[in-house]
């Protein structure tokens, strides 16, 4: 299932000239991150490393000035921002639900400099009462130095267990948290009773209880992780 979009449209290698430009945008932002904000963070993330590090303090002015609203001079990274897509290449990057899994596919046909600027100029088009907490999460990005998987996600998000990996967790995680303990109605179970359902269910999956041996860890992992956001 498609979670995230983003397409960035780019000067082709062989081009004399350095453009960008933006294309479809499917960025959902609640609750912050979202899955638009993993997805840009996670492109900025994976090309990072490979930007000359000449342009990564010009970089960061950039992304304040895009969360500021401020007026963005023209080349910023040496690269000149504009509308059409005519004579352009397009990357497109996605973030996907597979089950209940989340993947990224990063498919870019650009610089790492054209990448780390069209996810920039993306969130700099995000509404102002999500773009802060997008921002930031793009300036977490600009420190990773790794693979692009959950513990990325956990990186950029804050996540946590389940919710590095689990798109039902990351997108709802209230919501998760109560049917992962058996809670089906809509009101908010009390602090006791939370603790109570948890050290039942707990009990119940551990493999000297009876428990499957095969899933018990994953099991455990989810009621830990359910109990901690109800109580949070």
């Amino acid at each position: 299932m498609l979670l995230a979009e983003l397409e960035i449209w780019h000067s082709r290698p062989i081009a004399p000239t350095r453009r960008v430009a933006l294309g479809r945008r499917l960025l959902p932002l609640a609750p912050a991150p979202g899955f638009g904000g993993l997805l840009l963070g996670a492109i900025v993330a994976s090309h990072i490393v490979d930007l000359d590090p000449e342009v990564v303090p010009e970089l960061s002015v950039l992304l304040d000035d895009l969360q500021a609203g401020r007026r963005i001079a023209q080349p910023r990274l040496r690269h000149r921002l504009q509308v059409d897509h005519i004579g352009l290449a397009k990357s497109t990057h996605r973030l996907l639900g597979s089950g209940d899994e989340l993947e990224f596919h990063l498919k870019a046909e650009g610089s790492p400099a054209t990448q780390v600027l069209g996810a920039a100029y993306a969130a700099g088009r995000i509404d102002r009462a999500h773009r802060a907490a997008t921002m930031d999460v793009l300036r977490r990005a600009m420190r990773w130095r790794g693979d692009v998987d959950a513990t990325l996600v956990a990186h950029l998000s804050g996540a946590i267990g389940v919710r590095a990996r689990s798109a039902g967790a990351f997108a709802h995680p209230e919501l998760w948290a109560r049917n992962v303990l058996g809670f089906t109605d809509g009101d908010a179970p009390a602090r006791r009773e939370v603790q109570r359902r948890f050290r039942s269910l707990l009990r119940d999956a551990h493999p000297d209880a009876g428990g499957a041996h095969a899933h018990a860890a994953q099991r455990i992992a989810e009621l830990t992780e359910a109990r901690d956001i109800l109580l949070d």
